[in-house]
């Protein structure tokens, strides 16, 4: 088999375009990704894009120098084959953990809800995610159900609204309530006036009439916020004598004419 200095010329021209895409590539990803992943997983991707990126430019040259590459895939196809399934999730969770980093829907410390699982983000690995529940539980989470799951991310925006529906008994004064309920907010340092509190009556139920309440308060103490402000209005309605009723219902009995001696029920 001759090899022509043309087939050499080509293929040592692949070689060292190959090494320079490469590069090039390493610089955009090393750029998008310094300050979003720790050192040696950012390294490891640079390695695996470089090699990867190098071997395709040698691939398409080695014909030029009387390679046929069809043999080589043939003969590693089996041992490709079964490292194929076998890192098959590894690759794909490798590749979300890299789009995950450089979209970045979500921060370590951040509070995000990820199907039925919620807490805090703990640490963002290239191939997984670690969530700390409220229970105090440690989930890991792999790159790929991360990004191809719907990401609720509970602190992203600063303010953050919450509401209560909170029921007064008929025979008191809903005005007045309302009066009560709006004054315990504005007393409220994290309570926020813009956007401002929303207390009105929303419905005439079974047993008492409903009144919404909405809030906006900082994200980052807007459990706290929620938790105080509901027992305080609740303090401040009994104080001004105001019932949260529980349910109720009106029974009417009908009793026979044959007992009473007579017709009540008319």
């Amino acid at each position: 088999m001759t090899v022509s200095i043309e087939g050499l010329v080509i293929f040592a021209f692949a070689v060292v375009l190959g090494v320079i895409v490469a590069k090039i590539v390493g610089i955009y990803i090393r750029r998008s990704l310094a300050d979003k992943i720790p050192k040696n997983e950012l390294n490891l991707i640079l390695k695996i894009v470089n090699v990867s990126m190098v071997a395709v430019f040698v691939l398409f040259a080695l014909p030029f120098v009387g390679v046929n590459p069809s043999g080589l895939i043939a003969a590693g196809g089996f041992a490709g084959l079964v490292v194929g399934f076998a890192s098959r999730s590894v690759v794909a969770n490798l590749v979300s953990g890299i789009f995950l980093m450089a979209e970045r829907p979500i921060r370590i410390g951040d509070q995000i809800m990820v199907g039925d699982i919620a807490g805090f983000v703990e640490d963002i690995q290239i191939l997984s995610t670690i969530i700390r529940t409220y229970d105090g539980l440690f989930v890991r989470i792999p790159n790929e159900k991360m990004f191809t799951s719907d990401i609720v991310n509970l602190v992203a925006n600063p303010v953050r609204r919450f509401e209560y529906v909170v029921g007064i008994s008929y025979k008191d004064d809903a005005k007045k309530a309302i009066e009560i309920i709006k004054k315990v907010i504005d007393e409220h340092p994290f309570a926020l006036k813009n956007p401002e509190p929303q207390i009105f009556v929303n419905e005439l139920g079974e047993s008492s009439v409903n009144i919404v309440v909405r809030v906006w308060s900082p994200s980052s103490v807007w459990y706290d916020v929620k938790t105080e402000l509901l027992w305080k209005i609740k303090v401040e309605l009994d104080k001004a004598g105001i019932e949260i009723p529980f349910p109720q219902r009106v029974v009417w009995l009908r009793r026979e004419r044959d007992e009473l001696g007579k017709d009540v029920s008319t």
